[in-house]
């Protein structure tokens, strides 16, 4: 099983960028997808997560209202748009496949991980 996550890079405080994360297709259509981040001399944390069936979304305070991820069924990819980005934002992004197929949260419930993706904000 295979998470490639993609689309990391420089911008500047307050712009954008969008991530990306292409999965295997038999976790992707069974399996809550999300991405978590760390930064740096933190722990990893958790950014956004969304059910197996894309209804159900769930977010970091830090980033609600900002931040929103999606799931394209098409191409087997779940996507985070980053908008209004901050210098905290700064971390390597990672891709996670969850043990189940809701929302999730938590590090313990990562099933897989992708290969992490950086992120630089600068002021």
């Amino acid at each position: 099983v295979q998470l490639q996550a993609s689309g990391g890079g420089l911008v500047q405080a307050g712009g954008s960028l969008r991530l990306s994360c292409a999965a295997s297709g038999r976790i992707f259509n069974n399996n809550g997808m999300g991405w978590f981040r760390q930064g740096p001399g933190k722990e990893r944390e958790f950014v956004a997560s969304v059910s197996w069936n894309g209804h159900t979304t769930r977010y970091a305070e830090s980033v609600e209202g900002r931040f929103t991820i999606s799931r394209g069924y098409a191409d087997n990819t779940i996507s985070l748009q980053m908008n209004s980005l901050k210098p905290e934002d700064t971390a390597v992004y990672y891709c996670a496949a969850a043990r189940g197929a809701s929302v999730f949260t938590t590090t313990t419930a990562v099933t897989r991980w992708g290969q992490g993706t950086l992120v630089t904000v600068s002021s």
